[in-house]
């Protein structure tokens, strides 16, 4: 079944048989340079056309689901392939999907920042189709970063991957496996998880509450000031100034806001030529607006594959 509209009678229905939908993009998009990005559990090292996804599902509880995204020319398609639960709003996938994979938004706009600023714009055209995978939801994000605090990235994957295997669900999406993390309410009845310290177990169940209370529902969130969000985010165990900024920046599909991350600065060092503190780039990135975040990802993702050439043209 293919679709651009969902209607409310057959809604119901819709989860039960393979959905299909079909998402205009709206400026430069190369799927492919998303899901091989690396970021946060995911570690894919080759592409065959597929971005597989498996997430709890916004707002709804104890459902998980399992999307194949795939583009198009100049469109994405979202096919929803498993699922668990009582997951049975297509729409709701469907935006979830769209804010992981920086396609709820017109980038027009960006493009043409990107291309017009003699710094930014070699970067843009290593891959002018790059937008930031984002985290699924703040409550995966939140659990990202108690999983992976203190450890190696690789560390951290392996141990979601098992929290994910053991306590939460394992859907088919597009012929291969893909573990999604515990529910909430799952996540609530982990008592121990082989190879992370028993001190993450209550940080986990702290989580897990906060998730059930509607503290980490992402529409919550970004209607806050971000730093009263933040703030709030740090009253959980063991989520300090770093994570909660991970959570408010990469999981909320936001576009605007600045965290001046050492990888970004190194970058920066290298293209302009000279050291920038916190301070100078807050004031550099005003002419960013609306897409601080954005182009802080994208040099920190892209800003390694300029050439000495790229770097000594940008300078001039």
């Amino acid at each position: 079944m293919t679709t651009s509209t969902v209607s409310g009678d057959c809604q119901h229905r819709l989860m039960e048989m393979l959905t299909t939908v079909r998402v205009p993009l709206q400026g430069p998009y190369d799927l492919r340079e998303l899901a091989l990005m690396g970021f946060g559990h995911r570690e894919e090292k080759s592409f065959d056309g597929v971005m597989r996804l498996g997430f709890c599902l916004d707002g709804h509880g104890e459902s998980q689901v399992g999307v194949a995204v795939t583009q198009r020319g100049p469109a994405l398609l979202i096919r929803i392939e498993d699922h668990a639960g009582t997951a049975d709003d297509v729409e709701a996938v469907v935006r979830q999907t769209l804010r992981v994979v920086s396609a709820d938004h017109d980038a027009r706009p960006y493009a043409a920042l990107c291309r017009a600023d003699p710094f930014l714009a070699p970067v843009f055209e290593t891959a002018p189709g790059f937008r930031p995978s984002n985290f699924y939801s703040p409550y995966e994000a939140a659990v990202w970063s108690i999983v992976s605090a203190r450890r190696s990235r690789g560390q951290g994957i392996v141990l979601r991957r098992r929290l994910a295997e053991t306590f939460g669900s394992v859907l088919t999406v597009a012929g291969q496996r893909v573990p999604v993390v515990p529910t909430p309410a799952q996540l609530l009845a982990v008592d121990q998880v082989p190879g992370l310290p028993a001190d993450r177990i209550p940080r986990l169940h702290a989580i897990a509450a906060a998730a059930k209370r509607g503290a980490l529902d992402v529409n919550r969130l970004t209607a806050m000031e971000p730093a009263e969000a933040m703030q709030e985010l740090q009253q959980l165990p063991g989520i300090g100034p770093f994570y909660s900024s991970l959570i408010m920046v990469r999981a909320c599909g936001l576009t605007d806001l600045l965290a001046a991350e050492p990888q970004v600065l190194e970058q920066l060092r290298t293209i302009y030529g000279r050291s920038l503190d916190a301070a100078e780039l807050e004031q550099l990135a005003e002419a960013w607006r609306p897409w601080r975040t954005w182009v802080l990802v994208m040099l920190r993702a892209l800003g390694g594959r300029l050439g000495v050439r790229e770097v000594a043209d940008a300078r001039r």
